[in-house]
């Protein structure tokens, strides 16, 4: 009998998903678990695998068509062999359930989250569970034996399965490419290695490199890109719009149309922090944890948002939505790609070590195009980075639906009064945008006063 290709659930949020583009055509081979489509939710692409082997009898969603989860994508089946009326689609969506209640069944009950979510690598051989874990998803009992036999950090290995799942031929990748893949693994695409900045900068881009430029809906699995193409014209050469960039666009301009945009600016002393982390980076590497001013910038935030909660809320037309928890979003440049915000959930609830592991971790599937849609979804606050290029101060727009955006600059050491005498400290000016339906300044000037206390007095 042939076997469905459906829709998945791509993340606790996520109910549907464009198809971006067909990996195999009808009456191709294929085998189980080989890369079969690709599909695009939340700004993020996940290749889908093959749930059996056989032979694509029938493609019945085309590219370019957005559906919801549980829906019947193509059949599978014996070369030849007919393919099932279409007229339901609800043995997929019973199907689906099914397969979450399986999964839930099977995986150990959550407790309450740990400040620190992921073991240090000396200790991963009794720490290493299968199961669910909060911030690597499903952990099969197989990959969880091969990481605990050859002391393997999870959070370092980049997951090809559906949603961001480790398999057992990721792991084994990595190991066997460890020494590389480990050199590779810098900071995350938000940092820069030099000390005193505080983010990566991005090089200028100029109109004839884009001549070159790969687009970014085409398969990341490894094949060749296709150049963009170039459209002449009198007045000169026209740049075609990417999907993201069209998403982007679109959201920004949504924003500064349903918020009313205010920005409020102040700056913080950064010393304490330059202090605690030339005192404690040592330590963090020693645990596999690259310490960068990013995770004291998300700590410093998501305490303030615990004193002022109405700053973790949304506009609606029956009043303000509290958020209970606190995810926050971190801005993070692709380059000529465009922009993508992962989310560190509940980042109220971890240590500055916790928090730094999240970043290291979604920093590095940023970069290698890893994210799953689950690691973009349900953000209630952003960072941005403006400061990539040296950029002291911005007014950023507020990522809709959230209260509002805080702004990074460049940490400079310049000349500042302390004590009534001339001091040079690394200085950082913040900017808080915020939607005036919601706040007003005076509540306003304290979520961003209280960001910089808790940078200033940090030990």
């Amino acid at each position: 009998m042939p076997t469905k290709v459906i829709m998945p659930k791509l993340g606790e949020s996520v109910v549907e998903g464009t198809v971006m583009n067909w990996l195999k055509k009808a009456g191709d081979s294929v085998e189980e678990f080989e890369s079969l489509l690709e599909v695009e939710s939340a700004k993020v692409n996940t290749e889908i695998p093959s749930p059996a082997a056989g032979t694509l009898l029938k493609i019945l969603v085309q590219a370019g068509e957005t559906v919801d989860a549980g829906k019947i994508l193509a059949w599978i089946g014996e070369s030849g062999e007919q393919v099932p009326a279409e007229s339901s689609q609800e043995p997929a969506d019973m199907e689906m359930k099914h397969r979450e209640q399986q999964e839930q069944e099977s995986a150990p009950a959550q407790t309450a989250p740990q400040t620190e979510s992921k073991p240090a690598p000396m200790d991963l051989e009794n720490q290493i569970a299968a199961g669910r874990d909060r911030d690597l998803g499903f952990i099969s009992p197989v990959v969880a034996k091969i990481a605990s036999e050859n002391q393997v950090d999870l959070t370092r290995v980049n997951g090809t399965g559906q949603g961001g799942r480790i398999s057992k031929k990721d792991i084994l990748s990595y190991i066997k490419n460890r020494g590389e893949v480990e050199a590779e693994q810098e900071a995350p695409a938000w940092e820069t290695p030099g000390e005193g900045d505080l983010f990566r900068p991005t090089e200028m881009q100029f109109p004839e490199r884009f001549a070159t430029r790969n687009e970014t809906s085409e398969s990341t699995s490894g094949e060749a890109k296709k150049p963009l193409q170039m459209k002449s014209s009198t007045a000169g050469q026209l740049i075609p719009h990417t999907k993201i960039r069209r998403r982007i666009a679109d959201h920004m301009q949504m924003s500064k149309r349903t918020s009313p945009h205010v920005t409020t600016v102040m700056e913080a002393d950064m010393q304490n922090i330059f202090f605690h982390r030339a005192k404690n980076k040592q330590s963090f590497e020693n645990q596999g944890v690259h310490l960068t001013f990013t995770a004291y910038f998300l700590v410093a935030t998501a305490r303030a948002l615990q004193k002022y909660p109405i700053v973790n809320s949304s506009w609606t037309e029956e009043g303000i939505l509290l958020k209970t928890a606190i995810n926050i979003g971190m801005a993070a440049s692709l380059g000529e790609e465009g922009l993508i915000v992962p989310v560190i959930k509940n980042a109220d609830s971890f240590s500055l070590i916790g928090i730094a592991r999240q970043v290291n971790s979604l920093g590095d599937r940023a970069r290698n195009h890893s994210l799953a849609p689950d690691d973009v979804a349900d953000g209630t606050f952003t960072i941005t980075n403006h400061g990539t290029a040296g950029s002291l101060f911005a007014t950023p727009i507020i990522n809709q639906p959230q209260c509002g955006i805080l702004g990074v600059g460049l940490i400079q050491k310049r000349a500042v009064v302390s004590a009534d005498a001339i001091a040079i400290r690394p200085m950082v000016y913040l900017s808080f945008s915020f939607d005036h339906r919601i706040l007003d300044g005076s509540a306003a000037d304290g979520f961003l006063a209280e960001v910089v206390k808790n940078l200033e007095k940090w030990n």
